[in-house]
């Protein structure tokens, strides 16, 4: 199935690792031309080469500290100076540290806050111009936490929900400029992320990694981690021409594990 996404231009956050990663490589693949960024530059050239093998998309990258906005605005026109008119956005950040509601201060809050809701709305507001053109895709990266929250996990528990709440909102308000936006909400996927929430579960629990790793997937229908590419594919698709009719949604990618009904 050809996506529509050859010569489109598509700004990737948080895409040096993980997630982010994925999605620029599925877009890739098929055509389109991507902007990375991330804070590392070492680790941007690397996936830069790396993906510059895959496919016709041209690919560049540029380093932003996304708590920063004057580092977004920078990110924003350079990405239009390099390709062009932007038509993609995938919103995406390293997740909050893990911890109950009595381990965090107000300076803990609001650094999460910054980086896990606030850069999204600084982001969206800079690519929006660019956007309205023609239309495009925005998919902002939540987690499974917005149907079911995660036990130790209360800073992501509630801003992932808030971005849930923008995207809902701001499908109804672009939807008159052919601009869909929709939330990829993913669970356990094989990421340095999950590798990190692993070792500090079993340091809690006094268990092994290996019994962690285990335990959750065993609480996945489907009886594993997910993989990054699959989260890759599905979010490709809602960002793609493909997708014509699915706005202000959010997609689990979780292997079945969310025990909600909608």
């Amino acid at each position: 199935m050809d996506l529509g996404l050859k010569g489109k231009n598509a700004l990737i956050i948080a895409s040096s690792q993980g997630l982010g990663k994925a999605v620029a490589t599925e877009l890739v693949k098929e055509g389109a031309n991507v902007m990375l960024t991330s804070r590392s530059e070492d680790a941007l050239r690397k996936v830069q080469a790396e993906l510059e093998l895959l496919g016709e998309g041209r690919v560049t990258y540029f380093p932003c500290d996304i708590t920063k906005p004057e580092e977004i605005k920078a990110l924003v026109k350079e990405t239009q100076e390099r390709l062009g008119t932007i038509h993609i956005l995938l919103n995406n950040a390293g997740g909050p540290p893990s911890g109950g509601f009595e381990d965090f201060n107000d300076e803990e809050w609001q650094q999460s806050f910054e980086l896990n809701l606030l850069s999204y709305v600084r982001i969206i507001r800079e690519v929006l111009p660019d956007l309205k053109k023609e239309g495009g895709r925005i998919v902002n990266v939540a987690s499974m936490s917005v149907k079911t929250p995660i036990t130790n996990l209360i800073l992501s528990n509630t801003f992932r929900n808030g971005i849930v709440g923008l995207s809902k909102s701001l499908a109804e308000e672009l939807g008159p400029y052919n601009i869909l936006v929709n939330v990829a909400a993913p669970g356990t996927i094989g990421t340095g992320r999950i590798d990190e929430l692993n070792k500090d579960r079993a340091k809690k629990r006094n268990m092994s990694v290996e019994e962690i790793e285990k335990e959750t997937a065993a609480r996945i229908p489907l009886g594993r981690v997910g993989r990054p590419e699959e989260f890759g594919k599905a979010v490709t698709f809602l960002l793609s021409d493909t997708n014509t009719y699915i706005t202000g949604s959010t997609i689990l990618v979780d292997g079945g594990m969310a025990k909600v009904i909608s």
